[in-house]
């Protein structure tokens, strides 16, 4: 998933600009679930970088061409009603103040602040 402003000739890249910083590189983002498979929390990681969880980052494209048949209406609400329900209850009510988990990963981190470094 290269952006020109994350990964340019499979090279990372960042922008710093005020307000406007973002993660380097190619990422995935994945999904952890507790025991009663409520989602958890999400980490926002490097795309070779696994974490424990779901990769839910998925090709859908590939060079122009679709690469994933395309879901029916009702897989999508199917899918919807099913994540919707692995909310955290407090999420499921919308209480105030409660926010979802996401974490970023140590190697991403770690890219952003030698790529920083690297500007400076």
């Amino acid at each position: 998933m290269p952006t020109e402003l994350q990964d340019y000739a499979g090279r990372p890249r960042r922008k710093l600009s005020e307000g406007k910083q973002t993660w380097p590189g190619r990422k995935q983002v994945w999904r952890a679930y507790d025991a009663h498979e409520r989602m958890r929390g999400d980490v926002l990681s490097l795309e070779s970088d696994k974490q424990d969880g779901e990769a839910l980052v998925v090709p859908a494209m590939r060079g122009g061409k679709r690469v994933v048949p395309v879901p029916t209406l009702a897989q999508i609400r199917a899918r919807a009603k099913r994540d919707l329900a692995r909310l955290p209850e407090p999420l499921q009510r919308l209480e105030a103040g409660v926010a979802y988990p996401v974490e970023i990963s140590a190697k991403l981190k770690a890219l952003a602040a030698e790529m920083d470094a690297k500007a400076r």
